[in-house]
């Protein structure tokens, strides 16, 4: 009767059939040690901690944007009527979302998305149609409001024409 040669295989033998990928420090070792799980979540979480926050601000920096724009053009236009003397003009189109200006330059034109109306001293709220501010060389002919709406987040940039100063304001 022949014998039949079986050998009995240690479980540290087993395991090793499955480790492909394996150092000569740690043999017979599958996987990674706590320590280094530890090490990867924490720089993950640390790398998540810094990105998401910009994230969430998205939209909010693109209406402090448009404010911040629209503040810029009105103070410009304002002290190059004053210094060379020219008449100048500033048009708000309410259904196209966009502002068309006569600067020293020529006439240059922005989209801004989040403008929902136009406030004038004489004549009130206004949120259809377009309205046109003259720049003579005193300045502005009137203060105006530019209210700026977004989803999260209402703006109004204020330009008072006797002082020629422009504020932006939550609302």
């Amino acid at each position: 009767m022949q014998s039949a040669n079986f050998k009995v295989r240690t479980a540290r033998e087993k395991d090793s059939q499955f480790c492909f990928l394996r150092s000569s420090m740690c043999a017979g070792h599958c996987g990674f040690t706590l320590l280094e799980l530890v090490v990867a979540i924490f720089i993950l979480s640390i790398v998540l901690a810094v990105s998401l926050p910009s994230f969430s601000t998205l939209g909010e920096a693109r209406i402090t944007s448009d404010a911040k724009r629209l503040a810029s053009i009105l103070r410009y236009l304002n002290d190059s009527a004053i210094t060379t003397k020219e008449n100048l003009s500033f048009r708000v189109d309410l259904q196209n979302k966009t502002v068309k200006y006569l600067d020293p330059d020529g006439e240059k034109s922005e989209r801004f998305d989040t403008i929902s109306g136009v406030e004038l001293q004489t004549k009130g709220m206004i949120t259809e149609g377009e309205v046109m501010i003259p720049f003579g060389c005193s300045g502005a002919a009137e203060s105006l409001i530019i209210h700026l709406t977004d989803d999260r987040k209402a703006l109004a940039v204020a330009f008072n024409a006797l002082s020629g100063r422009v504020k932006i304001k939550e609302e």
